[in-house]
């Protein structure tokens, strides 16, 4: 793969890691309300009309039924099951906790990319990735009750969820379009939640429009950015971009909740940052001059 391709792939990674971020403030907002499935429907309800007119602009309505079926339904289902599990967890956890029980993603990504993407995992990917996992347990100062809490246990179910979810789309994208990956998932979330969260629909209060307007815009960013970001960039050179989301977190904990992090999760953050700008920095360059 050529490194211009990764270069894109990383500016994708960090939009979507933004976009995510807010959208994930918005849902801990949201939950305070609404049931964790509620929020998950709304997430992707709310999106549904700024999908359809990428579509439309991009026009590849046509293209959208031929897709890969079972992928893309298998990739719904495990984003039904992912997001009630992460509004769940920030329900009772900090942002920035949160994110960082999480992290386990990209380790789980870059393992999956092995078998099933039959992508070349260099030692350089390894030691980011194991240095940025270091840098999340830091962050984090575990006790054995944080991590064993329901809300840290459905954090931790997210995360496999998301690796899951990260690895079919990166296969999907290699056949089926942008916009198709983006719609499906989304159509998919908001129906497939939308039913479950019915039972127990609570109605939405009119202060929280505007907050449903914000879900909508940054879950459509988000999706529309990560598709992008695993569509050109290596799966083991983007996932570990998905550690600077710590950073979103520790602002918007302290910006929005007023929740000031503590020293290990500064030097956690400050060991995460160190991965991301290495990986970063070896990706600019040729994979000829590269070490393996």
């Amino acid at each position: 793969m050529k490194y211009s391709e990764n270069s894109l792939g990383i500016a994708a990674m960090l939009a979507a890691v933004g976009s995510f971020s807010m959208m994930d403030a918005i849902m801990k907002a949201l939950t305070g309300s609404y049931p964790p499935m509620q929020v998950a429907a709304l997430r992707g309800l709310s999106a549904m009309p700024l999908v359809c007119l990428y579509v439309l602009w991009r026009g590849e309505g046509p293209q959208l039924l031929q897709v890969r079926w079972p992928l893309h339904l298998f990739r719904g289902l495990v984003g039904i099951v992912m997001l009630p599990m992460f509004a769940y967890g920030v329900q009772r956890l900090t942002l920035t906790d949160a994110y960082a029980i999480s992290f386990i993603a990209p380790l789980i990504i870059t393992v999956l990319a092995v078998p099933f993407l039959k992508e070349a995992v260099h030692t350089r990917h390894w030691v980011c990735l194991v240095g940025g996992l270091i840098g999340v347990l830091v962050a984090m100062n575990p006790s054995a009750n944080a991590m064993l809490s329901m809300g840290a246990l459905a954090v931790l179910g997210a995360a496999v969820c998301y690796a899951v979810s990260a690895v079919a789309g990166r296969i999907l994208s290699r056949t089926d379009t942008s916009s198709s990956l983006v719609f499906w998932m989304t159509l998919q979330l908001g129906v497939g939640a939308g039913l479950l969260a019915a039972p127990n629909w609570v109605a939405i209060q009119p202060a929280h429009w505007p907050l449903i307007a914000a879900l909508a815009v940054t879950g459509f960013l988000g999706q529309l950015t990560i598709t992008q970001a695993f569509r050109h960039g290596q799966a083991a050179v983007v996932a570990p971009l998905e550690y600077t989301a710590l950073i979103w977190g520790v602002g918007l904990d302290w910006l929005i909740w007023q929740t000031l992090p503590g020293t290990h999760t500064l030097l956690g953050a400050m060991i995460i940052i160190a991965c991301g700008l290495y990986i970063i920095r070896r990706s600019h360059q040729p994979a000829a001059v590269l070490p393996p």
